[in-house]
């Protein structure tokens, strides 16, 4: 998969591409990521990405001219993948959405900074706007990576365990279970015995309910649209009757 990334700082991004998981997929050839430095299609002398809003205010906004140069050159006019504007008025980042876009063979990010964009990149050039979260950044390189972490720990060799995305938390709907390694015990705190046991019938069903009981008490919100079997709703029934005996007691 191919990431181009499209920044006025693209030495920001550089440190974490070069590490970890993502340098190791690129070495494998299953992502690329490509930098474009907006200010090298400025077409002033002055390299100048940026100017005054009309109409006034504060802050400073991005200009057009620069922003459709270095896109249409590198990726052609129109563009042949998705464009997609990391902005905090765009559609929140989910694993769904990551899911979706891990399907791309090529994806634009475009990262932003200053006040904003010139509204005719959001209206004719950008196919889709990203948001991370409801709160406001100094740039959009931050979010850039994120998509480009999500999106590859997607791709069939990326991460060590083949598969490991699939457990993770969100991937099903449900928030993942808890996880031990040696020391069988520390400080008095144990492993829990199903673990050691090596059923793996009883310890995928105990890693089943843990994940139940972990998004029942931390998100509820999420067992809405949890694709959940008949085991796991009399799980949850017994949760939910024994947290209210808990309150009742409590009362």
């Amino acid at each position: 998969m191919r990431f181009d990334v499209f920044t006025l700082l693209p030495e920001t991004l550089r440190p974490y591409l070069n590490a970890s998981i993502l340098e190791k997929a690129a070495a494998r050839g299953l992502i690329e990521v490509h930098l474009h430095n907006i200010r090298d299609y400025a077409r002033d002398r002055h390299h100048t990405t940026d100017d005054t809003p009309y109409g006034g205010g504060g802050g400073m906004v991005m200009k057009p001219e620069p922003v459709f140069d270095a896109l249409e050159t590198v990726l052609g006019s129109p563009p042949a993948c998705p464009v997609i504007l990391l902005t905090p008025q765009g559609r929140l980042f989910n694993q769904k959405i990551a899911s979706e876009l891990a399907s791309h063979k090529r994806i634009a990010l475009v990262s932003g900074r200053y006040e904003g964009f010139d509204e005719r990149i959001r209206q004719h050039l950008v196919t889709d706007e990203i948001s991370i979260g409801d709160y406001v950044l100094t740039g959009g390189e931050l979010p850039a990576l994120i998509l480009i972490d999500a999106l590859s720990r997607l791709i069939p060799g990326a991460l060590g365990d083949p598969t490991g995305a699939e457990d993770d938390s969100h991937a099903l709907g449900l928030l993942e279970y808890p996880h031990y390694t040696r020391p069988p015990e520390f400080r008095g705190w144990r492993v829990p015995d199903v673990l050691l046991s090596g059923d793996h019938g009883k310890i995928e069903t105990w890693r089943r309910e843990q994940s139940l009981q972990r998004t029942l008490a931390k998100r509820p919100d999420m067992l809405e649209s949890a694709n959940l079997g008949e085991a796991d709703k009399k799980f949850l029934a017994k949760m939910n009757g024994t947290q209210g005996r808990k309150t009742k007691d409590s009362e």
